[in-house]
């Protein structure tokens, strides 16, 4: 299962990296269209606000996956190595529930967005689910990185680097 997720999350890393790109230019726009008016993009700063939202949820997987979310180990450093594996193993289960909650959910504002033909009230009039697309992609993915991680957990592999160290973010 790791081998065809792997490069899914790095497709989302990059698509996220894009985003990223397109929310600099649309900023930009934005600025341009107020020193120019002859040069402004409609919904500029609605689609600059689409593809912040798209950034966010498509870095979410790819971020678990390299071990750079922030986690807090107050407690889990005190514990044996038994009880570390126990509460990582019920800590990942618990955050794929909500993450495949929030999966779901996403998946079915993008589905609602669609059949109700929704769009936004702005001048751009963009149909709402496209740029939900980034949210509900970002939020599978997410959901499926737990799923991995706690597969690996289950067959008694370990999520730490070969340093020791948990995440770079402790």
């Amino acid at each position: 299962m790791q081998r065809w997720a792997n490069p899914l999350f790095h497709v989302a890393a990059q698509l996220a990296g894009l985003s990223l790109l397109c929310t600099l230019l649309m900023v930009l726009f934005s600025i341009t269209g107020r020193l120019w008016p002859s040069v402004a993009i409609t919904g500029a700063d609605a689609y600059a606000g689409y593809f912040t939202a798209a950034t966010a949820f498509l870095a979410l997987a790819p971020t678990l996956k390299r071990g750079e979310h922030i986690r807090v180990t107050l407690i889990f450093n005190h514990l044996g190595p038994r009880a570390q594996h126990v509460l990582d193993v019920v800590c990942h289960a618990l955050a794929l529930l909500m993450a495949g909650a929030l999966a779901l959910y996403s998946v079915r504002l993008v589905l609602q967005s669609r059949s109700f033909m929704d769009i936004s009230t702005g001048l751009d009039a963009t149909p709402l689910w496209i740029p939900q697309l980034g949210m509900a992609v970002g939020c599978v993915l997410f959901a499926l990185a737990f799923l991995t991680d706690l597969i690996r957990l289950l067959q008694g592999e370990s999520l730490h680097n070969p340093s020791g160290e948990l995440a770079r973010t402790e």
